[in-house]
């Protein structure tokens, strides 16, 4: 029998040198983000205006997950108010998403997105997420918790760097 513990809860200013760890783990074996940001930190807290959470797993932060509003390139919430005659400010962009190597199979994930989905819906917003088409994992994750992939589109993340991505409604 699996005796381990999990929770999510709010993410404090204490967790972040954790998460940055976790993410560094996650960046060597996955490839998450794409592009390592200069200030992991900071960029962990970009945006996340409407909150960010983290997963423990045995008392040891074990994933992360972030909620902003609908900003600038953002094209899921465009994507995702045309299809519904709605504004793009109703929806809410899920991003930071993250599982260390040696928690997944503890459902972490589906914790997380859980968490995020609920903190949206208690806005009355609705939430929405792009990840990169090479992330199988997270594809299928979402795809799992019965999320929708409104498109696949490419967006011109540098000068000389163009990168595919599925985007997602709840």
């Amino acid at each position: 029998m699996d005796k381990t513990q999990s929770r999510v809860r709010p993410r404090t200013d204490d967790d972040v040198g954790a998460c940055v760890r976790v993410l560094a783990e996650v960046h060597r074996r996955d490839g998450y983000p794409v592009n390592w940001p200069a200030r992991p930190g900071e960029w962990l807290s970009q945006g996340a205006a409407l909150g960010s959470w983290v997963a423990e797993l045995d008392g040891r932060v074990a994933g992360h997950v972030s909620l902003s509003r609908s900003g600038e390139g953002d094209v899921a919430p465009v994507l995702w108010s045309e299809r519904n005659g709605t504004s793009r400010e109703q929806a809410a962009v899920v991003g930071r998403l993250f599982v260390a190597p040696q928690a997944r199979g503890h459902g972490i994930g589906a914790l997380l997105m859980g968490r995020v989905v609920a903190e949206a819906r208690h806005h009355g917003l609705h939430p929405v997420l792009d990840v990169v088409a090479s992330d199988t994992a997270a594809a299928a994750l979402y795809e799992r918790l019965g999320w929708t992939r409104l498109a696949t589109v490419e967006q011109r993340w540098s000068p000389s760097q163009v990168v595919a991505v599925h985007c997602y409604a709840a």
